[in-house]
């Protein structure tokens, strides 16, 4: 498995097979590695977190043998509490789960860190950047949604951008390293403010897969 390529100070790009023919998944996960994608972006919906269905464990396990990238896995899903021991044995390295969507969030991020995988804890808009301070602590990863999650293809919603600011001073105040995930309405043009609010992870689904060149595509991203 390849580890995460870049330190801090980098920017790395999660493209996201969202947006992919559902009908060749294998080949969409190579085409992220032939993008030099530095990790892949697997949408797990179930039609009641968020109105679009996707895939399950099993898309996950019959993909992880296709890409030496790390699997990062976004589950908008209700009560993933039920789920997480499945996701991490088909082969997630990070799994992250949204705070509206379970009680016991700080039950279920530990149970992932001690199944050895990276926790991480997303947000959709309409919450604010404090409700994630009782959990800071426990995350590698927070992972701002920048639009309404559900389906690919979306605008950023900009006021979204001050949540990303805000994240990122709690963890400085906090004296904590987990990195800053931002994911929907990701393009080149959206991707350096995203990045100086202090975004470290970009996902991107429909502008890099629609694009003519997706490797170009993922250096713009990289770009500030």
């Amino acid at each position: 498995m390849r580890a995460d390529p870049a330190g801090p100070a980098a920017v790395l790009v999660a493209p996201s097979v969202l947006s992919a023919n559902f009908g060749t998944l294998a080949d969409a996960v190579r085409q992220v590695e032939a993008m030099r994608g530095d990790w892949v972006h697997l949408d797990v919906m179930d039609g009641c977190f968020v109105p679009n269905i996707t895939f399950g464990t099993k898309a996950v396990t019959d993909l992880r043998p296709v890409s030496r990238l790390p699997f990062d896995v976004h589950l908008m899903i209700c009560r993933p509490e039920s789920h997480v021991q499945s996701f991490c044995e088909a082969g997630a390295d990070r799994l992250t789960v949204h705070l509206e969507a379970t009680t016991h969030l700080d039950r279920v991020l530990t149970s992932i860190r001690e199944m050895g995988k990276k926790p991480g804890v997303a947000v959709v808009p309409s919450t604010p950047a404090v409700a994630l301070s009782e959990v800071l602590h426990l995350v590698d990863l927070v992972l701002v949604m920048t639009v309404n999650p559900g389906f690919g293809g979306q605008e950023l919603i900009p006021r979204c951008l001050t949540k990303v600011a805000e994240v990122k001073r709690m963890r400085e105040e906090a004296g904590l390293s987990f990195l800053i995930e931002v994911d929907g309405g990701i393009n080149p043009s959206t991707a350096p403010r995203a990045a100086a609010a202090g975004a470290q992870v970009l996902v991107a689904g429909s502008a890099v897969f629609g694009a003519q060149s997706p490797s170009r595509e993922v250096e713009l991203l990289r770009k500030r």
